[in-house]
């Protein structure tokens, strides 16, 4: 991991922790698509329609047609809910970092930084769902650099804080389609302890499913 500075978040980074969360959640919509694809729901759908059109027109160019637009409407409605999950964080926690992160108690922010580029985020905040732990939230890791451990580093460093402040654990939330997140995150210590669908109907509906993961820390006092 050469080169590779780990720091606390500064203002002048807003804009380019705005830009790795905007693409590293983007970079879902294909993996999200397919998992919405692969739904009995909708492949039973597709088939109802195909089938149904086939049988009324005689004709097999229209229920190809029709099977096409609605894979693109499909798509298109999983842009929106990323699009739209996107637009909401920035206009909560990221819209004022400094705020959210560096003047509240037990909670930070950091930033991983490559020959005077940030390439990396990660923050923490008490957990809301679980009183007494911290959530780790926001790790980010720009393409061109990961491979290199710098999302362990940023997981490192999340646990180390939370262990600090005496918290026993690290609590994190990941999706169904987060699977190289799924993969750090288990090589890192933690462990699934939950999984649920979003609450949302259309999540619901698309069976878009989250995880909860926990990372148990030996705290100073027990090590003592």
């Amino acid at each position: 991991m050469a080169n590779i500075q780990i720091r606390k978040y500064e203002d002048e980074d807003a804009e380019v922790v705005k830009e790795l969360f905007t693409l590293g959640m983007s970079e879902h919509v294909p993996s999200s698509f397919t998992h919405v694809l692969k739904q009995p729901l909708t492949q039973m759908f597709l088939m109802v329609t195909f089938c149904a059109l086939i049988t009324s027109s005689k004709s097999f160019l229209l229920p190809v047609l029709a099977v096409t637009l609605v894979l693109a409407a499909v798509r298109q409605m999983v842009v929106y809910m990323f699009n739209k999950y996107i637009e909401t964080t920035l206009r909560k926690d990221l819209d004022n970092i400094g705020r959210t992160y560096l003047r509240k108690n037990n909670s930070c922010f950091w930033v991983a930084e490559s020959d005077g580029r940030v390439v990396g985020t990660v923050g923490c905040l008490p957990a809301e769902t679980a009183p007494g732990f911290l959530e780790l939230k926001r790790m980010s890791v720009r393409r061109s650099h990961r491979g290199m451990g710098i999302a362990k580093a940023l997981c490192q460093t999340v646990a180390d804080f939370t262990r600090e402040r005496g918290f026993p654990a690290v609590i994190l939330y990941t999706s169904v389609v987060q699977t190289d997140a799924q993969k750090l995150y288990e090589h890192m210590g933690y462990t699934k302890i939950r999984e649920f669908v979003v609450p949302e109907l259309m999540a619901k509906i698309l069976n878009f499913t989250l995880f909860e993961y926990r990372l148990d820390l030996q705290t100073d006092q027990e090590r003592d």
